[in-house]
């Protein structure tokens, strides 16, 4: 039995390998072109028959699809690359079949009636997502686009595993243990595990994200700093792993879907399906927080380069910023491990949000993952109901691509069981500190606000209780997907939160009042040089999606470079090429492409909306369950800006960032 075809709640991935993959494929997708064929040929077209068929119509392919592209994410493999590589364009294309078959466009297009709410709303949205994908082209420009469709799949896909194959292909082993001086002990012991696991003497380090952070914060050798900066600004810039070469195809290949679908640019494509609606207004609002964010950002730049008393490369800028930080706040980061083991982390993060949201969540360990650090969980409503069922996979392997993430395996909805509603199933994964030297994940303070997030996230997913799966989950306009995230990492700042999940790994002590107390102070140290760095992220990646030629605009890494410099706090090289490895942008024929301001969007809107929790309690499960029925439960059931007043009463005040940033006072300098 191939087990992509009956995967169940619970796929057996300890069963699936990469021969079951194409005849899985191709079998689910035989189905799938049937099921469309007998809904375009439906005697009568209204909605249950075409439009609500057509939310179910391909679930089983999209299922097997999530798991094999997760394995591939998790546990890459030549054989597996290999597999998922040859179907992506035969699925890629049917994707893209779907919406300009003639048949199926005409039936959709007779349907003039649907109940009112959720289900007038996917009437509306499917009709208008045949057009944006092309249902009213000419024959030839349809061709065409379906040729684009397939073209982007593969290319962007080749993206990320370029940019995983570069990651792991470089390390930098160290023999001399004088040369470790200024890490701390967890970042050593760390290295020289990594170097035992390769049957290598010294101290290894990657460019995974956990000995970059250490090396870059800490390390008082400037050479070694220098050698690692470089290899991750650099990485997938030049030989097999050469992103530089794929960036030009993406950004054509979107321009040019766009400009077929009758838009100036991919940005306004993108977002006319999101809050921000164009790529104008998304441009506006970063360059108003950059007008808000540039006056301070220059103090703080001045100040660092003051306290080092020299001027300051790039790998020198983390290494003097802790320094000062250390100086200014009499605050290690480090000292605050101990008070961070994983297990105790997330243990107390599901008591906190089971109380606040009304839930039940617990270990379900007899169901396996994809390996053995993978831990597997169950959510049930206050009224007894299994909303879902979620992984977590936390540390990382040289298999597993960099980052932080949660995915949906299946999003659920009405059918058969004792509920009437199918779980959801989703998954968490990290890159975090692992366990070493028999002590347990100690994380940073940073990385227990990743675990927050991303577990916003699965929330998100696995609370929803829409009715129709198009609509239900994180599939919602993706500058309004990052609320639910990043509004759970207001109650890592917050005493009487930590005390819940904090405690010390030995002694079970919580964190000393006057560890608190300085962290509390130190939060907002360099709050404009972070905000800096991701208003250049957000307005690179704008400026590649609606203005970038390179005809005029030369090398997109020279270009890149150039957008990003005056928003850096140290010269960066002319070898820079962050953005070859930019796998939010590239590794996926729409993910954050034209979107990436929708971290800060969503800032704005976590920052406000916390501002309730904070007025009412930020245990007041009155207003948890507020939260839970207007954002959570409700996906994209409607517009998210009905869905925010739903809870604020209200639209968002941009002010609540900038006040917890400590930026309130900077005036825009135009």
């Amino acid at each position: 039995m191939n087990p992509l075809l009956a995967p169940g709640l619970s796929p057996a991935f300890d069963e699936i390998q990469a021969q079951h993959i194409q005849p899985a494929v191709d079998t689910l997708l035989a189905a799938a072109q049937a099921e469309i064929d007998r809904i375009a040929a439906a005697a009568t077209p209204d909605y249950p028959a075409v439009v609500l068929a057509l939310d179910r119509a391909t679930e089983p392919l999209d299922h097997a699809m999530a798991i094999i592209g997760h394995l591939e994410s998790v546990r890459t493999a030549p054989e597996l690359r290999d597999a998922y590589n040859a179907v992506l364009p035969s699925v890629a294309e049917f994707g893209a079949s779907v919406p300009l078959n003639p048949k199926l466009w005409g039936a959709v297009r007779q349907v003039t009636d649907a109940p009112e709410g959720v289900h007038r709303r996917f009437l509306t949205k499917t009709q208008r997502g045949f057009r944006r994908a092309g249902a009213d082209l000419a024959p030839n420009d349809k061709e065409r686009l379906t040729e684009i469709n397939v073209e982007l799949a593969q290319v962007t896909t080749r993206f990320g595993q370029n940019a995983l194959d570069a990651t792991n292909a470089w390390d930098l082993v160290v023999k001399d243990e004088a040369e470790l001086a200024g890490l701390p002990p967890s970042a050593i012991d760390a290295a020289r595990q990594s170097a035992l696991s390769k049957s290598l003497d010294g101290w290894r380090f990657t460019l995974q994200a956990p000995s970059v952070k250490a090396v870059l914060t800490y390390l008082d050798n400037p050479g070694i700093r220098e050698q690692v900066w470089r290899a991750q600004a650099t990485r997938a810039s030049s030989g097999e792993t050469n992103n530089a070469e794929l960036i030009p195809q993406v950004l054509r290949l979107r321009a040019e879907k766009a400009s077929l679908l009758g838009f100036d640019n991919f940005a306004d494509f993108v977002l006319e399906e999101r809050m921000a609606k164009s790529g104008t207004r998304a441009m506006a609002f970063l360059d108003e927080l950059f007008a808000r964010t540039a006056p301070r950002f220059a103090e703080e730049r001045q100040e660092l380069e003051a306290f080092a008393a020299r001027p300051l490369e790039p790998w020198d800028v983390g290494y003097w910023a802790e320094k000062q930080r250390r100086a200014l706040y009499d605050f290690d980061e480090e000292a605050l491990r101990p008070y961070f083991p994983l297990e105790g982390v997330v243990d107390g993060m599901f008591r906190i949000f089971e109380g606040l949201f009304g839930l039940q969540i617990s270990r379900r360990p007899e169901i396996l993952g994809w390996h053995a650090d993978v831990e597997c969980f169950e959510i049930r409503t206050d009224d007894g109901r299994v909303a879902g069922l979620f992984y977590t996979d936390w540390f990382p392997r040289e298999n597993k691509r960099d980052g932080a993430w949660m995915d949906a395996l299946r999003t659920g909805g009405p059918g058969p069981g004792p509920d009437g509603f199918e779980p959801h199933v989703g998954l968490m994964c990290g890159n975090l500190t692992p366990p070493v030297a028999g002590r347990p994940a100690l994380l940073t303070h940073r990385e227990v606000e990743t675990v927050f997030h991303e577990f916003g996230h699965l929330l998100h997913q696995c609370l929803s209780t829409v009715e129709v799966r198009t609509l239900s989950g994180t599939r919602v306009a993706w500058d309004f997907v990052e609320l639910p995230s990043q509004i759970m990492e207001n109650w890592c700042w917050e005493r009487d939160a930590l005390s819940r999940f904090a405690r010390h790994w030995e002694t079970g002590e919580p964190v000393p009042t006057a560890m608190f107390d300085r962290m509390k102070r130190a939060r907002n140290f360099r709050a404009a040089t972070y905000q800096m760095r991701q208003l250049s992220f957000g307005i690179l990646d704008l400026k590649l999606h609606t203005g970038y030629d390179p005809a005029r605009d030369g090398d997109v890494l020279d270009y890149s470079r150039r957008v990003m410099q005056p928003m850096s706090t140290a010269t960066l090289p002319d070898d820079y090429a962050m953005v070859a490895g930019f796998t939010h942008l590239f590794n996926d024929p729409v993910g954050y492409g034209a979107g990436y301001y929708s971290y800060k969007w969503g800032e704005v809107l976590d920052a406000d909306a916390f501002s309730r929790f904070q007025r009412e309690g930020i245990f007041n499960a009155e207003t948890g369950a507020a939260f839970r029925k207007e954002v959570l439960e409700k996906g994209c059931s409607e517009e998210p800006e009905m869905l925010y007043r739903a809870f604020m009463g209200r639209d968002p005040d941009l002010s609540a960032l900038l006040e917890r940033n400590g930026l309130l006072a900077a005036q825009p300098v135009r």
